[in-house]
């Protein structure tokens, strides 16, 4: 199975690709946004770095990857990654996927970022729960904030301060998470292999599931809003 990191150019991917790489998979890194949904059986967006320079990165190819993941190509968006899932972020200008209808927010907590363990509760997703993920890693001073409208996405929560926000995400084969499973000790591997399992259930028999609709403020395929 071939499962392609999309590099932003921040950050190193070594970690994750060592994780990707542990479950049998074979790693592709492409920096090519329209390339990276190309002849793979999922994608990966990786979780370090800014918003605006993400989005810079994705814009050239931002409806093929859009399209893919309406598709049915399974997806997991690891923080930046999860974030760059929706439409925009207050972290800075620049226009994401748009999966989930929605902006990022700021932390509103005294301490940011953001670092260190923290619990996940109401954990929904069967890869959640198969995995035994009960506390993971974060390292982040923005969350998801996804629009009332958006329907019922967010599949695990946490909380900082006091201020609870959405740990993961899910919206058709598409998986979002705040925190960096591939840094969250045994669960959070195991949580990257239930992933990529899933992955290879959706490629052997094209259980892609179906395409997802999105809101009346959706992207056209040049990158603005429709």
């Amino acid at each position: 199975m071939i499962v392609t990191l999309f590099d932003y150019g921040a950050g190193n991917l070594h970690s994750l690709a060592k994780a990707v790489a542990a479950a049998g998979a074979e790693v592709r890194v492409e920096t090519d946004p329209a390339a990276a949904v190309r002849d793979t059986d999922a994608l990966v967006l990786p979780g370090v770095g800014a918003f605006t320079p993400a989005a810079e990165r994705l814009a050239p190819g931002i409806g093929e990857m859009r399209d893919a993941l309406r598709g049915g190509l399974p997806c997991l968006g690891i923080c930046l990654g999860m974030q760059l899932l929706f439409d925009e972020s207050d972290e800075g200008p620049g226009r994401g996927l748009g999966i989930i209808p929605g902006r990022v927010v700021r932390l509103a907590a005294k301490r940011i970022p953001q670092i260190g363990w923290n619990g996940l509760d109401d954990a929904s997703d069967p890869l959640l729960r198969s995995a035994g993920l009960e506390t993971a890693y974060y390292a982040n001073s923005y969350v998801c904030q996804p629009d009332r409208g958006a329907g019922n996405v967010v599949t695990a929560w946490s909380e900082h301060e006091g201020e609870r926000f959405p740990a993961s995400v899910r919206a058709g084969n598409v998986v979002g998470t705040q925190f960096h499973p591939e840094k969250s000790s045994v669960p959070g591997v195991r949580f990257m292999h239930a992933f990529l399992d899933f992955a290879r259930t959706v490629r052997s028999s094209n259980a892609a599931l179906p395409a997802l609709q999105f809101h009346s403020s959706d992207l056209n395929p040049d990158g603005e809003r429709a």
